[in-house]
């Protein structure tokens, strides 16, 4: 059956290819977007967009602008947000205007007219360090590095007897460890989708999404997604910027797996009232990911640059357990790794970037940001 559907920041990276996923299936979109110059740069969002999707350009804090969108629209998926866990941590008040009160704000202007389903996009950063098991097999789910303003030479997190942990796949029964204002953010955004939902006849469903990548990224944006920011450097011949020793590992799921993830949740009976990790399974280090993204952009005589030091804010290992959403709603990342960086290095070479990664580490050095 044919929707129409309201996606907010439907314009951003992700945005775009969940409005090109449910024009496929038929469906009608609407798209409210800020457009802010950090993400967009100077160029009209509403180019990036296919014409058969309605551009609404406001704000989410404007619940006239809200209100209107939600017009006659009978499910929301939910991405406004500003991205970034170091640029969190000192524009604390943007953060958390456009992520928690924007939220609310859509879901105030939804008591008035309330639709069938909201499916919002949380994030990782929620679980802080990933989940860790110790030398005697227990799971743990606290694990937290120490002194990493005394200067750490070993990055991993300990047990109380000081032995490293070793990590394992997060699974979304781990609780919460909030260590940024991103972090908060996505998390309140995400009780917020569940809190509001059940009174006002609303179901409701989280996506926590981990390293998303793929064409279209904000290459400008130095606190957008890894990929893109050393993607940007490898396109100006500088070396990708790594912070502590590169053995950090991540999972990275391709854009357009997480956009059918999305369009399936809006939908499928089996996804409601759930929370669900969206990645790909599979765990890489970043230095590893730094040297295949340059080998596939021909730039192989570039090593990264491994910086030594820690962001206050980033945690040493966190990847995925796609269990649940595999049992519940049927997603498995289907795109290889490295035909997904394939097609990001040929996008990538027909485009222009601005470098702004040296300026990115500048601002969190210049706020003790950087140890």
């Amino acid at each position: 059956m044919s929707e129409t559907v309201l996606v907010t920041g439907g314009a951003g990276f992700i945005g775009r290819f969940v409005v090109q996923e449910l024009l496929e299936r038929g469906h009608k979109v609407r798209v409210l977007d800020s457009l802010i110059e950090q993400v967009h740069g100077h160029v009209d969002g509403s180019k990036m967009l296919d014409p058969e999707a309605e551009l609404i350009r406001g704000d989410v804090r404007d619940g006239d602008a809200v209100a209107g969108a939600l017009a006659g629209v009978d499910s929301v998926v939910h991405l406004a947000a500003e991205v970034g866990v170091g640029q969190s941590m000192y524009e604390v008040e943007r953060y958390t205007s456009t992520n928690d009160v924007g939220t609310a704000v859509l879901f105030e202007r939804l008591i008035d007219k309330p639709v069938r389903r909201v499916v919002t996009a949380s994030s990782m950063s929620i679980y802080g360090e990933g989940l860790y098991r110790d030398r005697d097999g227990n799971l743990v789910e606290d694990a937290e590095r120490k002194g990493l303003r005394d200067g750490l030479s070993n990055w991993e997190p300990v047990d109380g007897q000081g032995r490293p942990l070793d990590p394992v796949a997060t699974p979304e029964w781990k609780r919460p460890a909030l260590s940024s204002i991103y972090a908060l953010n996505k998390y309140v955004q995400e009780r917020t989708t569940h809190i509001m939902g059940e009174p006002y006849g609303i179901e409701s469903v989280c996506l926590r999404l981990f390293n998303v990548y793929g064409p279209g990224q904000a290459l400008s944006n130095p606190y957008t997604g890894v990929l893109a920011i050393f993607a940007s450097r490898l396109l100006n011949g500088q070396q990708p910027m790594i912070f502590e020793d590169g053995e950090q590992r991540r999972d990275f799921v391709h854009v357009t797996d997480v956009a059918r993830a999305f369009a399936d949740s809006l939908f499928l009976p089996e996804a409601k009232g759930g929370t669900f990790n969206i990645g790909s399974g599979q765990d890489r280090s970043v230095t590893e990911v730094a040297h295949s993204l340059a080998r596939a952009m021909g730039k192989n005589d570039i090593a990264p640059q491994i910086v030594g030091k820690a962001r206050i804010g980033d945690i040493r290992h966190c990847f995925c357990d796609t269990s649940l959403a595999a049992r519940t709603i049927d997603f498995r990342a289907r795109q290889d790794f490295e035909a997904g960086l394939a097609e990001l290095a040929e996008w990538v070479a027909h485009q222009t970037a601005e470098d702004r990664v040296e300026k990115m580490r500048a601002e969190l050095e210049a706020r003790g940001l950087v140890a």
